[in-house]
């Protein structure tokens, strides 16, 4: 392997392998826990097999005791009187109720605990289990779904419908408590409550559902409808010594705020605080409104006029040899920037054999704290990836001898075929492919200058979300199986065309992987010149 390909990173994204599991951040690494739980149901109903068989030989021997003690015992000596009786009853006593002993604790559990014991070292973690949660809250606020239509499995495109408990949804809202995600905590405990009123049957209590929302509402400022459900809390638990200290102090501050407001009528009836009331903290993300927007299809700015732009063409590489005879379906997906899709670029094959090659190597993907120099998983990037190697399967190498034939743009100081699989909730919030003018260095080890364009390969359809959108210019490109989108990083001089910072949409329903190529400017000099003009 060359000593540049060994180093191929970007200063913002950075990827490495790690052994935690981090299931939730890939589907395809998911799937294997499907097969270990079907396993394990495999062996719990064997251990119940054991342990009927079991029952029914002390079943058994009881009802044999119970017909021969009944005659014993209604005339002991007469019984007795029979040698053979005799005889019987000591060694019942000496050798068969041992056994049945030595029956009754007879252990089944051991092949069914060593099988789980086994498994239990490639089950999710609690943060496996937390960064689930933190995947549906995300597809909530993105998609703008309801805590009902995501407890009910109200989603489109879904095979097998499931749905949220009431301790689901008290987990769900548990989660974002313990991350300070008040928002989040009183969705989802009121959603808890919903559920609970409605008369589900459920292990977790009202009482400790109103203990966590009335602190949430509070949070909010919401202090007449905290203390609303502080008293609907001790009306059900006069004990509760939390609650009834809250709402002293909650009536203290109530008092507080009628005194700063004394010239006004104080209403003697608290108002009742519809729930849904709250909003949505603002959070780091400038363009966080019209990123989500164009996920779920709205604020697309495919004018009439832009569309009669856009054209659908045979193309064959500027004649290359290859592609004369089979040329690629080429269709414009925006005009400015450019940014095309090619058709029947893999085929479904040569998918299966990436997506094998790439498994066994997906790790989450982490960024590098601009800060610290540290790298750490984010929140804007969920999914997993992996880099291939041409020398890892011909199939690889023949992908990227396609891409160069297609884009017209060298291979050989191209980054390695990078794959990645989006698992619950899988996204990478708005970012550049590109180094910008503050990040000189970003790739100044590889000595190949920046990413001069990027090859995006579609390696599966997905039922909802998953778009590729770019908020700049509000663009929206669907995943589609089979086909790739290309664009241009760099203007001809050299400069960063900063309408190029895209984002991957999360997956609400469906698996998605894709993979992609990132060219370089060494080696292309002459194969895409410079222009006369800085935005050429």
């Amino acid at each position: 392997m060359k000593p540049w390909l060994q180093l191929v990173f970007f200063t913002s994204v950075f990827l490495i392998w790690h052994a935690e599991a981090e299931f939730f951040t890939s589907i395809g690494q998911m799937t294997d826990l499907i097969y270990a739980e079907k396993d394990l149901v495999q062996s719990l109903k064997e251990y119940i097999r054991a342990e009927e068989t079991k029952l029914s030989q002390i079943k058994s021997w009881a009802e044999k005791m119970d017909v021969l003690t009944s005659k014993s015992t209604s005339d002991p000596e007469g019984y007795l009187a029979h040698p053979v009786n005799a005889y019987k009853l000591v060694k019942r006593l000496n050798t068969d109720w041992l056994e049945l002993e030595n029956l009754v604790l007879q252990d089944t559990t051991n092949g069914f605990i060593t099988n789980l014991t086994i498994q239990r070292q490639f089950f999710p973690t609690e943060e496996d289990e937390t960064g689930a949660a933190k995947a549906l809250m995300r597809l909530q606020d993105t998609y703008k779904l309801d805590p009902e239509t995501l407890s009910r499995g109200n989603l489109p495109g879904t095979k097998y419908r499931s749905s949220l408990t009431v301790s689901d949804c008290f987990g769900m809202g548990k989660t974002a408590y313990n991350d300070g995600d008040y928002y989040h905590t009183v969705l989802w405990m009121e959603q808890a409550l919903k559920q609970h009123d409605e008369g589900e049957d459920t292990t977790v209590s009202k009482v400790e559902i109103l203990d966590y929302l009335s602190y949430a509402v509070f949070q909010f400022g919401d202090l007449h409808r905290a203390m609303e459900l502080t008293r609907r809390l001790i009306s059900l638990d006069s004990t509760h010594e939390r609650a009834g200290s809250n709402l002293r102090y909650f009536e203290k501050l109530l008092e507080k705020e009628r005194e700063k407001s004394s010239n006004k009528t104080v209403a003697t009836t608290e108002p009742v605080v519809q729930s849904g009331a709250y909003e949505r903290p603002l959070d780091y993300l400038p363009e966080r409104d019209i990123y989500e927007a164009l996920c779920r299809g709205e604020g697309v700015k495919m004018t009439p006029r832009r569309q009669k732009r856009l054209f659908c063409r045979y193309h064959n590489g500027n004649r290359n040899p290859h592609l004369l005879i089979a040329p690629f379906k080429e269709e414009d997906e925006w005009d400015s920037p450019h940014i095309v899709r090619y058709y029947d670029v893999m085929s479904d094959e040569e998918i299966e054999k990436i997506k094998q090659l790439a498994k066994p190597r997906l790790a989450r993907a982490t960024v590098r704290d601009p800060k610290t120099g540290v790298l750490t998983v984010a929140s804007y990037r969920v999914s997993k990836s992996s880099w291939l190697e041409e020398d890892d399967d011909p199939v690889v190498a023949k992908v990227n001898q396609r891409m160069q034939q297609i884009t017209g743009l060298t291979v050989k100081t191209a980054e390695l075929l990078q794959v990645a699989n989006y698992g619950m909730g899988g996204q990478y919030e708005p970012h550049f492919d590109f180094s910008r003018k503050d990040e000189p260095d970003a790739f100044k080890r590889l000595g190949t200058g920046n990413r001069v364009a990027t090859f995006l390969n579609y390696m599966s359809d997905v039922e909802a979300g998953g778009a590729t959108v770019f908020p700049d210019f509000g663009a929206a490109i669907w995943p589609k199986k089979g086909t790739a989108v290309f664009w241009y990083n760099l203007f001809r001089s050299g400069e960063g065309d900063y309408r190029t910072r895209h984002a991957a949409c999360p997956v609400l329903v469906g698996c998605k992987w894709v993979s992609n190529k990132w060219f370089h400017e060494r080696g292309n000099e002459f194969l895409r010149p410079c222009g006369r003009t800085e935005v050429d």
